[in-house]
């Protein structure tokens, strides 16, 4: 039986767009096999979760030319990457294990279109091509522009994206508007996760790293059949390292990490037609953590003594340093980041002969407990800033997809979502809050006493749900051979509702009405109640022409959408000090996105090469506004007019011989503000009544215009104590350019460009031991992951500094 016979026989279907590519793959040189297997390992990449295919993949390439072809199922059936018409990048579980990925920040070093910007896991925007989330405000009436998902079901909270990439076998990032297929509508683009599948052939991982800065991690996983019809698949692993700081006034070291997981699944099949996964997973974080160290000071229009060195000489006060690279803090509060993730899915696969039918069933839950010195110093300014939270989620989708042969490929689904969140936060301010917040006296020449804030709390209690139902379709009409128009729509109906309530007490007790307006322009009670729904139609057409067996072009058009919301983080007043309501909703944010993409292979496919050109135009905007009308001036969630972001994106591999491989990928990035009236000041523009600013014609904050990275492995036979092996050789390099990171794209937020090297040295054997010593940040490169301006606008600019380097040996044995 021939390997296209077996395929069709597995899968049941003829269809054009989930046959083996079986012409390609005869056209296929030794030479050109070596590409993929020196690029990606000689592991095969799982297209499902059963494991029928992989063996009949390993075969093909056995026979055709051993060349491993990369599968993806971005469009919800199996594809050749190379085949998809869309932008899309793809690591697998070689990729990461070579590169010591196990973390989404360090995923976005290989991938330039992805950008995580991160405080704190509740404070985690994740973007693509510069779109996805808010930045700099927290929000739990609202949802990302980017879709997180793993095994296909969607991750609502932005936590989730911190937590340790856990036995992945393949990761799928989908640039641009995502809705027709995938859960939820997204604007910016999706991460698409898949794990190891359970085997029925047993197997087994384990794996120790050791590192500088008490760096240890841990990861072990087994597999293989419980019974004849069900197999079972455990995965746990361990990470922890010392702080990257050190507290002068504690004495002890922050910043570290801390870090757990567990995933087990079974597969069962139930019959030669119908399998059935069920998969339970649990995360959990608790380190020291998320403190900032002082960066710079970056003056502003206010008067000097409302001023940061004002302030600090006023209260005696001096930064443990003023070099951010010296890894200094002097916070004087607890630190706390713990969070849970854990969650339970049933996915179903039936093939009924001519169609398959798929039900994926999921619930998730995350409790987020935190404790900060939200002043970032050894003061008494804001003492206390913790707002933990807990989310929990359900999820149901039913999709159809055509088997048969023919002209039409079609896939239609269902899906629904539901979501509570609930967040109780403190926050509270010392005996220095009212000299650094307020002043030493108020217009007039009213003496504010020094105590006036100290003990003052102010209590939140938000709740908000979220019922999200859509219908979809997309179908690929065969046109020609090697022309295809593949439509898609969506339909989506949302329906949230808030509660914000918070309550402010404490302080000095007074009767002055003016320090009484003082103490509520740091916070006062508020209360309100709202509700939204909104339903929205969105789509996609993509054109695609096969120049030649292996080139293609295509032509893509989307519509996307990131659903609107509840203001559920506090909204302006009016003049009587009332809630403004006409602030408590978000309308849904558009965009819309032409791409025109090229893929490509040459020289016997030794070499890959893509190329994709876009642009994206959104209006409504959701970015963090100011009050322009009377009442108290604060910042909250509002839709602004309009953005729009363009760009360029190459991604290249190639095997230059037979045992040496070069990746290089690159994205271009220009975003900016087309409208934006009403924009948070700029630091350096903030001055005592100042309201809004038109921060129009602006870069975007958070996008580098440049981002790239390059990498090569090299490897040679040889022999350690008689067992016969290969030594190797690696080098990983990431560029990041300049980029803002607060919404106001102040000059004093920039964070500068970096450029990071990863080495590794190491000896492997066929039977999948690995022995190296790497180095990580090698050349131990200063740079800043995140910038943020003191709470209360002092003109102190605070960071995180990036990992220093990291020096270890990772241990590795397969069986």
């Amino acid at each position: 039986m021939s390997v296209q016979s077996d395929l069709n026989q597995y899968y049941g279907v003829k269809s054009k767009a989930l046959q083996f590519p079986t012409r390609r793959f005869r056209a296929l040189s030794p030479l050109a096999a070596a590409v993929s297997l020196a690029i990606f390992g000689s592991s095969p990449v799982l297209a499902t979760e059963a494991a029928a295919p992989l063996a009949i993949a390993a075969a093909a390439a056995a026979e055709d030319a051993n060349l491993e072809v990369i599968t993806v199922t971005a469009r919800k059936r199996v594809e050749n990457v190379q085949d998809v018409p869309i932008a899309i990048s793809v690591l697998t579980a070689q990729d990461l294990d070579k590169t010591g990925t196990y973390s989404t920040e360090q995923l976005t070093r290989l991938q330039p279109s992805i950008q995580l910007i991160s405080s704190n896991p509740r404070n985690t925007a994740v973007t693509i091509r510069g779109l996805g989330s808010v930045i700099g405000l927290t929000n739990d009436g609202l949802e990302s522009g980017v879709g997180f998902y793993v095994d296909e079901v969607y991750y609502a909270r932005p936590g989730s994206a911190v937590v340790d990439l856990l036995d992945i076998e393949r990761v799928e990032v989908l640039r641009g508007p995502q809705g027709t297929l995938f859960g939820k509508n997204t604007t910016a683009g999706a991460l698409n996760l898949s794990t190891a599948a359970p085997t029925f052939t047993p197997e087994g991982k384990a794996e120790v790293t050791l590192g500088e800065d008490g760096y240890t991690q841990g990861k072990a996983i087994i597999s293989g059949g419980l019974s004849e019809k069900v197999a079972g698949r455990l995965a746990v692993s361990s990470t922890r390292r010392d702080g990257t700081v050190y507290n002068v006034t504690t004495g002890a070291k922050q910043n570290d990490t801390n870090s757990q997981a567990l995933r087990g699944q079974l597969l069962i099949e139930a019959a030669p037609d119908l399998k059935i996964k069920l998969s339970a997973d649990y995360a959990y974080q608790n380190p020291n953590a998320n403190t900032q160290v002082f960066v710079r000071y970056g003056a502003t229009k206010r008067s000097a003594a409302s001023q940061f060195p004002a302030l600090a000489a006023a209260l005696n006060y001096k930064p443990a340093s003023e070099n951010p690279y010296d890894r200094l803090v002097d916070v004087n509060s607890p630190l706390q980041a713990r969070q849970i993730l854990k969650g339970t899915s049933a996915k179903v696969d039936w093939d009924l002969g001519d169609y398959s039918f798929t039900s994926i069933s999921a619930l998730r839950a995350w409790d987020w407990t935190p404790q900060n010195d939200r002043d970032y110093t050894g003061l008494a300014i804001r003492t206390k800033s913790n707002n933990p939270s807990a989310q929990d989620q359900w999820s149901q989708e039913f999709r159809l997809s055509s088997n048969g042969s023919g002209e039409l490929d079609w896939v239609a689904g269902l899906y629904a979502f539901g979501q509570n969140v609930e967040t109780h936060g403190t926050e509270q301010w010392g005996k220095d809050g009212a000299r650094w917040l307020i002043g030493a006296a108020l217009p007039g020449g009213i003496s504010i006493p020094s105590n006036l804030i100290d003990g003052y709390t102010s209590n939140t209690d938000v709740y908000s749900s979220t019922d999200s139902y859509a219908a979809y379709a997309q179908a690929t009409w065969h046109v020609t051979e090697d022309f295809r128009v593949t439509p898609g729509v969506r339909y989506t109906k949302e329906e949230k509702t808030g509660d914000f309530t918070q309550v402010a007490s404490g302080g000095l007790a007074t009767t002055d009405a003016a320090l009484i307006t003082a103490k509520r322009g740091i916070a006062r009670n508020q209360k309100y109640y709202a509700e939204f729904s909104d339903s929205s139609p969105t789509g996609q057409l993509n054109l695609a022409y096969d120049l030649s067996d292996d080139q293609l072009v295509y032509l893509n058009w989307a519509r996307g959408y990131k659903s609107g919301g509840i203001n559920a983080a506090g909204i302006p007043t009016d003049a009587a000090g009332n809630p403004s309501l006409v602030s408590a909703t978000v309308q849904p944010e558009k965009s819309t996105t032409v791409e025109l993409g090229l893929k490509s292979q040459w020289l016997e496919r030794r070499l890959t090469t893509n190329f994709a050109i876009y642009d994206t135009q959104v209006t409504d905007y959701q970015a963090n506004v100011v009050d322009a009308g009377p009442g108290a001036l604060r910042g909250y969630l509002a839709n602004i007019e309009k953005v729009s972001v363009r760009g360029f994106e190459f991604d290249s591999r190639a095997q230059l011989t037979d045992s040496w491989s070069v990746y290089a990928t690159y994205a271009y990035t220009d975003g900016q503000y087309d409208s934006f009236r009403n924009g948070p000041p700029p630091l350096e523009e903030l001055a005592s009544g100042t309201a809004a600013f038109d921060l129009s014609g602006r870069d975007l904050p958070g996008v580098s215009k440049n981002a790239g990275s390059l990498g090569t492995e090299y490897s040679w036979g040889g022999t350690v104590s008689g067992v016969a092996g290969e030594w190797y050789s690696a080098t990983d390099l990431s560029y990041r350019s300049d980029w803002n990171s607060d919404a106001s794209v102040s000059k004093y937020l920039v964070v500068e460009a970096s450029t990071l090297v990863n080495l590794r040295l190491g000896f492997r054997t066929d039977n999948g031991t690995d022995v190296s010593i790497y180095a990580r940040n090698a050349f131990n490169e200063d740079y800043l992951s995140f910038l943020s301006i003191q709470a209360g606008n002092s003109g102190a600019v605070y960071g995180h500094v990036g990992d220093p380097r990291n020096i270890g040996l990772r241990v590795k044995a397969e069986f």
